[in-house]
């Protein structure tokens, strides 16, 4: 064996594979990998709704916990708390509206698989 260069070979990692006793692959289409990319603005929905509400919640308390002599505070306290309970509610209906998009996504991709031990059927297409 010629010990020479170490520049002189080139660089073989050694590689190890790990087979599968099944591999399911799924195609989707371009409109559900947007979907599965954008994912779901439900998330962001719900937070802010969550911040909204306990916002409101802490204003609420304050004017009815406290005596407030100045009438421009207590309008400015007010009108945080209509704004928080009606922001923070269309929020929440929003989120819960649009909740399942990308479950559904997901589930209409898996539901195209056949179940186990069943042929599914061949387009004449090859598709």
């Amino acid at each position: 064996m010629n010990v020479g260069n170490v520049n002189d070979q080139p660089f073989s990692p050694a590689i190890r594979r790990a087979r599968l006793d099944n591999l399911t692959i799924y195609e989707i289409s371009e409109a559900e990998l947007n979907t599965l990319e954008k994912g779901s603005p439900d998330s962001i929905y719900l937070n802010i709704s969550i911040a909204l509400l306990s916002s409101a919640f802490a204003f609420l308390g304050s004017v009815l916990i406290t005596k407030i002599e100045s009438n421009v505070v207590l309008f400015l306290f007010i009108a945080l708390i209509v704004v928080g309970f009606v922001v923070g509610g269309v929020l929440l209906l929003l989120w819960y509206r649009s909740r399942s998009s990308v479950s559904d996504c997901i589930e209409s991709i898996k539901r195209r698989l056949p179940p186990e031990g069943e042929v599914a059927p061949i387009n004449q297409d090859g598709t």
